[in-house]
């Protein structure tokens, strides 16, 4: 199971990049992995603000649907329309082509609140 160094992570599986003022977000190589070949993502609307912690995203698989919170407080500015067509993008490619939206971070603190790439896979052995 991958996890990739420079990135934030949450307990409920999600990372972000943060890059000056914007964050992207995407599923872990875990979260895909549990949840299988994904079928379907229901992405964000564009221009929308969130809370952290709160449903950004429905991810579908043939065996389950999921839900991708939020890491941070923020403004969706972009969506990875490939997705809507290539939803299995995300398995292939998680950290990269797999990036579910990016945001404009409301509040830069929030992201204390997230694990490092060491954090992350400690957190994993837990499971």
């Amino acid at each position: 199971m991958a996890v990739q160094e420079g990135l934030l992570y949450t307990e409920d599986h999600e990372w972000v990049k943060v890059d000056g003022d914007t964050a992207t977000v995407g599923i872990t190589d875990h979260a895909q992995e549990q949840l299988g070949e994904l079928v379907f993502v229901e992405l964000p609307p564009v221009g929308k603000e969130f809370a952290a912690h709160k449903e950004i995203a429905v991810v579908e698989s043939s065996k389950a649907a999921g839900d991708v919170y939020c890491p941070v407080a923020g403004k969706v500015t972009e969506v990875n329309e490939e997705l809507g067509t290539k939803p299995e993008r995300i398995n292939e490619d998680c950290y990269g082509a797999g990036w579910i939206c990016k945001l404009t971070i409301a509040d830069k603190k929030s992201l204390d609140n997230l694990m490092d790439a060491q954090q992350y896979q400690e957190y994993l052995k837990t499971l």
